[in-house]
């Protein structure tokens, strides 16, 4: 989507469509996936649990952290990324007040 079209959509639409895109690629969910099962920081064995190299990994959580739903923390020479759980929360709701949407009166029309 071009940049001059995003202003002829709601701010949720836009924000609707930055996550799907996020979300959109599976090595984003299984580091999600991941940093939700050990439930802490992680800092750097990502690329053996995912199996891709250092750069793919380190471009994926630049993507996740553009977003907001991971934060990561210096720590030494290497970042530690965790789940940000209040953007994650709001992220959920916004997720969950969109796909619980009802079909009324629509029927069978195709």
């Amino acid at each position: 989507m071009g940049i001059t079209k995003t202003d002829k959509f709601t701010d949720e639409q836009n924000r609707l469509a930055t996550i799907a895109k996020a979300l959109g690629h599976p090595a984003r969910v299984a580091i999600l996936q991941h940093l939700f099962k050990i439930d802490s920081c992680i800092c750097g064995d990502l690329v053996t649990e995912i199996g891709l190299a250092q750069p793919t990994i380190s471009q994926h959580l630049k993507e996740l952290k553009n977003l907001g739903i991971i934060k990561g923390n210096i720590s030494g020479t290497s970042v530690c990324y965790c789940i940000d759980q209040d953007e994650w929360q709001k992220i959920t709701q916004l997720l969950s007040q969109f796909l619980s949407q009802k079909i009324e009166g629509v029927g069978d029309c195709c």
